[in-house]
């Protein structure tokens, strides 16, 4: 086993900080390791500076003992030719992109967009400074939860960041680049139960009714709304990347982004008349989302997001409901309004593409689509 130590090697000019280098013994070969730590003398002891080399030298010590558990011969060369490979991939920004650009290689481009935002939060409040994964400590980590509270984050939003990070701390420790020190265990990752969501169907009737000038930014919103309902709740990402050629024999055929579940939808007279509302466009997409062939696609689905939502606050207001009204509030309303017709969880289930009933999976094996379809025209009749 390697011998590691750190040293402190005054400057020749007095009143001048020093460096710090690590003298690293194997073999009886000696190799110094300089560290880039400028300090006085007096600050070799420095809780800063100890807490420092003392993470360096777990570093080096722990490339030792794989380099040893290998059983091939190395040198002490070969220690800091790893241990410099290591700092200059292994810090937390550095392995995070590298996450996210292997979740875009593989098309996985929600999941990237999640690790990227983690990722900006995370140098926000390193204040662009970056760490080293083997560097994460309980301190550090219920430090940025507090950083996030501080912001106005909401106790899910703050974990869903804290879950983000400890997927990206699991990852590494499952690829044997750091050992687990369990440093999320005191801060909260767990989901809390949200505002409810769903609307009755007599608040769904108002905003169908609602008289809105039409070509208007909130005609659209309420548009989209609509469809997302009549469409058994779809995400509105699903909604935006539907392409023509998923409209066959008066159904829809798709697969949900999230679980890459495939759904058939019957189109109806109601769908049909929202998009004859709007003018033909030249991309392959069917509904008026993308409207214009980019490659920003993903640009404009997050910016119609956003504005159809700012226009369904104004919505809210207009039919007098204090509740959030959103895209998202129309899934929620779909599911309420399937059970409150005593339609059984299990075609709820189905209906919505959900995967994790996994109780409920059981009975869904061999349920018939068009069960799912008339469930749906009674919901839409209801308006």
């Amino acid at each position: 086993m390697a011998s590691i130590k750190a040293i402190f090697r005054p400057s020749t000019v007095s009143g001048q900080k020093g460096t710090v280098y690590y003298r690293i013994i194997h073999e009886r070969k000696v190799r110094h390791l300089p560290t880039g730590y400028k300090v006085h003398k007096s600050e070799f002891n420095h809780i800063d500076t100890k807490e420092k080399i003392h993470r360096d030298i777990e570093r080096l010590e722990r490339i030792a003992r794989i380099l040893d558990s290998k059983g091939s011969v190395y040198t002490s060369g070969d220690i800091i030719n790893e241990f410099r490979r290591y700092t200059g991939l292994y810090s937390i920004f550095n392995y995070m992109e590298s996450i996210i650009a292997s979740l875009k290689s593989r098309n996985k481009t929600r999941t990237a967009e999640t690790y990227k935002t983690t990722l900006n939060r995370f140098k926000q409040f390193r204040m662009g400074e970056d760490i080293m994964l083997d560097a994460i400590t309980h301190d550090l980590i219920e430090s940025f939860e507090a950083h996030l509270q501080e912001k106005g984050n909401t106790p899910n939003t703050t974990s869903f960041y804290m879950r983000i990070l400890r997927a990206t701390y699991n990852r590494a420790v499952q690829d044997n680049i750091i050992d687990n020190r369990s440093p999320f265990r005191r801060v909260y990752t767990g989901i809390e139960k949200t505002m409810k969501r769903a609307l009755p169907l007599t608040v769904m009737k108002k905003i169908k009714a609602l008289d809105l000038p039409p070509t208007t930014p909130a005609d659209y919103a309420r548009d989209m709304f609509l469809m997302s309902f009549f469409l058994r709740g779809m995400s509105f990402i699903d909604m935006a990347f539907l392409r023509k050629t998923d409209l066959t024999d008066n159904h829809i055929y798709y697969r949900r982004r999230k679980t890459g579940q495939p759904l058939k939808i019957a189109w109806t007279k109601e769908m049909q008349e929202i998009l004859d509302k709007y003018p033909e466009h030249p991309t392959r997409y069917l509904l008026p989302i993308i409207t214009v062939n980019t490659i920003n696609e993903r640009q404009i689905y997050r910016y119609k997001s956003y504005s159809i939502n700012r226009q369904l606050k104004k919505i809210a207001a207009m039919i007098k409901i204090t509740s959030p009204l959103t895209l998202y509030c129309a899934r929620h309303s779909w599911a309420s309004a399937a059970k409150a017709k005593g339609i059984p969880l299990s075609i709820i289930s189905e209906g919505m593409g959900h995967d994790s009933e996994t109780t409920t999976r059981i009975y869904l094996a061999s349920l018939d689509t068009t069960v799912i379809d008339k469930a749906n025209s009674m919901i839409i009749k209801s308006l």
